[in-house]
């Protein structure tokens, strides 16, 4: 099993149990899917008293929230403003920016070959331009870490309307063997 893991942050984002494909030699997107799943799912250990523990009494939601398998399966956390929005195109751009710098950054340190560093910095231009021109289709996720400077993932529907898909970027990512 392969497990995909951000080059800056160390967090574990995606693995190859998901259909991935490679788009424009940049970024991988792979399918997800959208189910229930109950909220706070814990259990509580025998003789463990729940008040003690700080667990609520009742949720006030009705116990379900709607999740992406993606999402579940790596803890991946909703980026939002205080006022619960996503952040602004002009500062998703300020982050791709940085981001990309840590990336080439990254792949320079960790010796990658000169066809990949090439790749990236050829084919990162127009990556950019791809996903602010389609930001506001676009939810924002990241990692456990919640490393601002880190990989965003980006969830979108495909042109069924119903089908999710994240988007990741190649080159921010390292394989993990398990």
């Amino acid at each position: 099993m392969l497990i995909y893991q951000d080059i800056i942050s160390g967090d574990e984002v995606l693995s190859d149990t998901f259909n991935i494909k490679t788009v424009d030699n940049i970024f991988y997107e792979c399918d997800c899917r959208k189910y229930l799943k109950r909220k706070n799912e814990d259990f509580t250990l025998e003789g463990a008293n729940p008040s003690a523990e700080g667990a609520d009494d009742a949720d006030e939601e009705g116990g379900e929230v709607m999740v992406h398998d993606i999402e579940d399966q790596f803890r991946l956390v909703w980026l939002k403003t205080e006022e619960g929005m996503k952040p602004s195109k002009d500062a998703f751009k300020g982050h791709l920016k940085t981001y990309m710098k840590k990336v080439l950054a990254k792949l320079n340190e960790k010796g990658a070959s000169k066809e990949t560093v090439d790749e990236f910095k050829k084919n990162a231009p127009a990556a950019v331009k791809k996903i602010l021109g389609n930001y506001d289709n676009y939810d924002v996720l990241m990692g456990t870490s919640m490393d601002g400077d880190a990989m965003h993932i980006l969830i979108d529907f495909r042109e069924d309307g119903v089908t999710p898909y994240a988007t990741l970027w190649k080159h921010g990512l390292e394989e993990i063997k398990v």
